[in-house]
């Protein structure tokens, strides 16, 4: 859509000069996120940089029916920042304030930009740790996180971003401003429209600050890594560990492909010949952690691994968490369109997802590389190939269809922490039903009935 000169002129008065971008080369940039194959051009950038300037803009786009799409850094891979219907994208990226880290009352309050390594570095100043850890981490905005209800490397034993979010401070379309929960731990008073929000992925509101929670820093953390000829056999292990009672901070996995694509990129001096990795680690007090790690270190031996050892140092253990962190620039430099996803299956049914997985590609013709978080089943099937080879591209669109059906075959899901944005969104319904899905359109049209946040999301 075209915005009127009275409308553009609306948003400088409310933002300034010099938090409004017009020119294409700028749109270009905002046309997009890290979701590949998705792209619209958006008439304007708003860079708002306070809660009132966020209300009047979204009070401005209600009464002229103007879609308005929230993002953060656009680290995100389900297409939720692409604003498919143009209008204006608010980007939140100078609300980059750490207004609070309360060591008493172990939480931080930011606003919406705050990059999630700098939160935690913040938190880690003091002793403390904020827990969600995204591979994004260094990008990505704590605004974005809890928009997505980002995972990462922590989940199995820590939960995900919801699990840290306290309060929110969020505008409604109408220009309303809402502070849902609060500084308190324990808040059952109306519904829980904290959770509602978070992983909303900016269809209902916009996150102007954040309240999360902080837990004391661990004494030690302790990493190691278990090498197995098959994926299969390293996904039963984790079916060992977890049935010996143990629940480490970190249990992550890496298929052959990824492995060497790894080896390759950053030079560890991992081993190439394997067919799986299993990197594993705990963290708490000391005496904890060592035995705990001398447990998993047994159980992978008795499991079948070609090979397990410990991590000397934190400097090799920091090493080797970075192994899983950089899988995917490491495989994307295997080809020049990579498409990473992610779906989730119970854990029992991990080693059978994975063997489906590597029978699509292999019936597809597609190079399609496995890691993720095998503690808690989520898996990132990540497919390279040429974006200009459109029959690769149709294949591999078809693999991953049935990827995702195999995924709630198995009682899974179509995604564990990317989202559902604009790429899952097709397969919402034979996710949650028809019922289930009317209820989030009616949910959404409460909090936005003139229908402008992030339009073709869930929701729409």
């Amino acid at each position: 859509m075209e915005l009127s000169a009275g409308v553009l002129e609306a948003l400088t008065e409310i933002v300034g000069a010099d938090g409004v971008r017009r020119a294409p080369g700028e749109l270009a940039a905002y046309a997009r996120d890290a979701t590949p194959l998705f792209r619209a051009v958006p008439d304007v950038v708003v860079f708002p940089r306070t809660t009132e300037q966020v209300a009047e803009v979204l009070k401005l786009a209600t009464a002229h029916r103007i879609p308005v799409v929230p993002r953060g850094a656009g680290s995100n891979l389900c297409a939720a920042a692409v604003p498919l219907a143009g209008g204006i994208v608010l980007a939140l990226t100078r609300m980059t304030r750490i207004l609070e880290v309360s060591g008493d009352e172990l939480l931080a309050r930011v606003q919406p930009g705050v990059t999630t390594a700098r939160l935690a570095d913040a938190a880690a100043a003091q002793d403390l740790l904020y827990v969600p850890d995204p591979g994004s981490r260094v990008t990505s905005t704590v605004g974005g996180n809890v928009a997505t209800c980002a995972g990462g490397l922590r989940g199995l034993k820590y939960g995900v971003t919801r699990n840290y979010v306290l309060g929110l401070e969020a505008v409604l379309p109408t220009g309303e401003v809402i502070h849902t929960g609060g500084r308190l731990w324990k808040d059952v008073a109306g519904y829980d429209l904290t959770r509602l929000l978070t992983g909303s992925e900016g269809t209902l509101a916009v996150l102007t600050e954040i309240i999360v929670a902080l837990l004391p820093k661990p004494a030690e953390v302790g990493t190691g890594i278990a090498y197995f000829e098959t994926l299969s056999d390293a996904c039963r292990a984790v079916a060992a560990i977890i049935s010996a009672g143990i629940v480490p901070a970190t249990l992550e996995f890496l298929d052959q492909k990824c492995i060497g694509a790894v080896e390759d990129y950053a030079k560890l001096g991992l081993r190439t010949d394997a067919g799986a990795l299993l990197l594993f680690g705990d963290d708490g007090p000391i005496e904890v952690v060592a035995g705990n790690l001398v447990r998993l270190r047994k159980i992978c031996a008795d499991s079948g691994a070609l090979e397990v050892t410990l991590a000397e140092d934190v400097a090799r253990s920091d090493a080797l968490l970075a192994a899983r962190r950089c899988s995917l620039p490491a495989l994307s430099r295997l080809g020049s369109l990579t498409i990473l996803e992610d779906v989730t299956v119970p854990r029992p049914r991990l080693a059978e997802m994975v063997d489906r997985i590597d029978e699509i590609a292999q019936r597809f013709g597609l190079l399609i590389a496995t890691f993720g978080h095998a503690g808690d089943g989520n898996l990132h099937p990540t497919c390279v190939l040429d974006p200009d080879d459109n029959d690769a591209v149709e294949r591999a669109h078809k693999a991953f269809a049935e990827i995702f059906s195999t995924a709630l075959r198995l009682d899974g899901t179509i995604t564990g922490e990317h989202g559902v944005g604009a790429a899952k969104l097709p397969y919402l319904t034979e996710r949650l039903g028809v019922a289930q899905v009317r209820l989030l359109r009616r949910i959404k049209t409460a909090f936005d009935p003139a229908g402008i946040l992030n339009p073709g999301k869930v929701g729409s």
